[in-house]
């Protein structure tokens, strides 16, 4: 993939989805402690920068998508790094125990597709986990605090018309 990085500079990049699961699915561990993640994060990202595309944190799980730079496309050194910042400044109660699994899911982005079922599945996490009945009520959520990306990515089972004239619109929404 590309990404513009002002200016007509085009840098080559490769994004990512990934699902980063804690041990114990009952734990609320994330959202208890979203600021010291969100820290962990940001540390991470100082060192080997990335770029956030979107991201939700659930109770016991997140999901995000990162677009990496070619020159350093490594997840792995970078996932090892949060989850390791994340669990080492925990409080004393989970001293020495291990809280992430120690696998993660990941799954390159190679078509804007494939960026569209992720950002969806993203946007309607906190939903089908049943804990709020709209995307944007979901405070740990990147969509919450960008009201125009939710309208960006809306997916749709009805045709889209690849003519903005009003008769071929009128059209694609007719069923035979």
């Amino acid at each position: 993939m590309q990404r513009v990085v002002g200016k007509g500079v085009i840098v080559e990049t490769q994004s990512f989805f990934f699902t980063v699961r804690l041990k114990d699915q009952s734990s609320n561990l994330l959202v208890r402690h979203v600021d010291l993640l969100r820290d962990a994060v940001t540390l991470t990202r100082h060192k080997w920068p990335f770029v956030i595309e979107s991201a939700v944190i659930l109770p016991s799980r997140l999901h995000m998508i990162w677009t990496l730079p070619n020159h350093d496309p490594d997840y792995g050194k970078r996932w090892k790094m949060i989850k390791t910042t994340f669990r080492r400044h925990l409080p004393d109660a989970y001293s020495g125990k291990g809280v992430w699994q120690r696998r993660y899911w990941e799954h390159p982005i190679a078509t804007p597709e494939d960026m569209v079922v992720y950002l969806d599945l993203i946007t309607q996490a906190p939903v089908r986990a049943g804990l709020v009945k709209r995307p944007e009520d979901w405070r740990h959520s990147s969509i919450a605090k960008r009201p125009a990306a939710r309208l960006r990515y809306v997916k749709t089972t009805a045709p889209v018309p690849s003519n903005q004239s009003p008769e071929v619109a009128a059209n694609a929404t007719k069923t035979g």
